[in-house]
């Protein structure tokens, strides 16, 4: 067996292949065997025809055609097996000749990880911000569970700022009603900032029965392109004004919130809370920041088809998240102001997944640098981690014994002791 190799770009190279009449009899006698499993002869159990027997009934097209696939097949793989090439995506064959039973040449193109020149890893500049919890930032979250467990009553007075409201309303732009804009015995907390601005305050002064008009605009950024900036009316009626008695800051509001019998232990707690969440985010950050720079300090050719393929992933993904918050995917990109679902993928989901390939491809060479592994053992934690989150669906559970589940938690968790490795080289110490 003869071959070239022409490299075609930085991420494709074609192979011409010539596989000679040898070849070509071996491929012949593993196609017969397939094929004589399906051949019917007198006097021969099926499945059991001999070869030289079954040579004499096949179809011959057939014959040859699996010849050729078995040929090419084999051919194809101790070729690149013997250069190196490392394909990610199927080849395209092309015959240039074939003569039976003498000799087959053909083309085969594909896609390949490319070289990577990687960057010095071990210096890089990105720094991890420690997280700092402020008193204000406790201060706040306290207010918020105290709102929780504030008393409320009924008032007949006018509205202030802090009070909770019962209200109908239909919002019109144009004097049509438009969608998302109605609704009935709606609650909502004054200064709650749940509403656009200016609708909040606009209720503050009125009692109840009282019906009247909010003339606003929508914020320019608003979600909902059709409305965004635009100047519309809401009418609201106004049904019950219910006061908040605060709780006092006292242990025995601690006590109500949890295991704590003093508000410092209360205060503890939050600022522990908040900091182990801040330390999770900064964290996150710090590893996208070394990543990033890592990319740029490399020099990375990206194959199309793993874009292609990751962004797939991403759609697939998003538009899952989408069906879980009562979405579509076209009512988010009307939305977002994107012209199409095409101008979407080409604006937000290709940078992302161009990105995420990116990543992966000097990552891999960093785990390939450092002489990284994952054991069974390792493995098998993981995979054991993932099924106590899944105890209670059968269904999940099953996926594990895929070996293709095993092999993803493999991976991501040979990122991830990459990534560590990566933040351990750059501590400043």
């Amino acid at each position: 067996m003869k071959n070239t190799i022409k490299q075609l770009s930085d991420t494709k190279v074609q192979v011409t292949i010539t596989v000679d009449a040898a070849a070509l009899a071996d491929a012949e006698k593993v196609a017969l065997k397939k094929l004589s499993r399906d051949v019917k002869v007198p006097g021969f159990r099926a499945g059991k025809v001999p070869a030289e027997v079954a040579a004499k009934h096949v179809n011959q097209e057939a014959l040859q055609q699996q010849l050729l696939d078995d040929a090419i097949s084999k051919a194809v793989a101790e070729t690149f097996i013997s250069n190196d090439i490392k394909a990610i995506d199927r080849p395209q064959v092309e015959v240039k000749k074939y003569v039976p039973g003498d000799t087959l040449e053909f083309t085969a193109e594909v896609e390949v990880l490319p070289e990577i020149k990687l960057g010095d890893y071990k210096k890089l500049s990105a720094t991890h911000e420690k997280p700092k919890v402020t008193k204000k930032e406790v201060d706040e979250l306290i207010d918020r569970m105290r709102q929780n467990f504030a008393d409320k009553k009924e008032v007949e007075r006018a509205v202030k700022n802090g009070d909770e409201v019962v209200i109908d309303f239909v919002g019109k732009k144009d004097d049509v009603a438009f969608d998302g804009g109605t609704a009935t015995d709606y609650t909502l907390g004054i200064g709650s900032a749940q509403f656009i601005p200016g609708f909040e305050e606009a209720i503050i002064g009125h009692k109840i029965g009282e019906t009247f008009d909010v003339e606003l605009a929508f914020p320019k950024e608003y979600h909902a392109a059709e409305l965004a900036g635009q100047p519309v009316t809401f009418t609201v009626t106004l049904k019950k004004v219910l006061e908040s008695a605060l709780p006092e800051l006292n242990d025995e509001f601690a006590a109500k919130t949890g295991p704590f019998t003093s508000m410092d232990d209360l205060r503890a707690d939050i600022e522990k809370e908040l900091s182990t969440q801040k330390e999770r985010e900064t964290l996150d950050k710090y590893k996208d920041a070394l990543i990033t720079e890592l990319i740029q300090k490399s020099t990375v050719t990206v194959p199309d088809v793993l874009v292609e393929e990751q962004m797939r992933s991403i759609e697939q993904d998003f538009q899952q998240n989408l069906m879980y918050r009562g979405l579509t995917l076209d009512a988010y990109i009307e939305s977002q102001g994107f012209k199409d679902i095409e101008t979407w993928r080409e604006k937000e989901v290709k940078p992302t997944a161009l990105k995420r390939v990116q990543a992966g491809l000097v990552l891999s060479e960093v785990t390939k640098a450092e002489n990284i592994s994952v054991t069974d053992a390792e493995v098998d934690e993981h995979v054991e981690v993932h099924k106590q989150q899944y105890a209670k669906n059968p269904e999940a559970l099953e996926q594990f014994k895929s070996p293709e589940v095993r092999r993803d938690i493999a991976n991501h968790y040979l990122s991830e002791k990459t990534i560590d490795r990566l933040i351990a080289l750059n501590s400043k110490k």
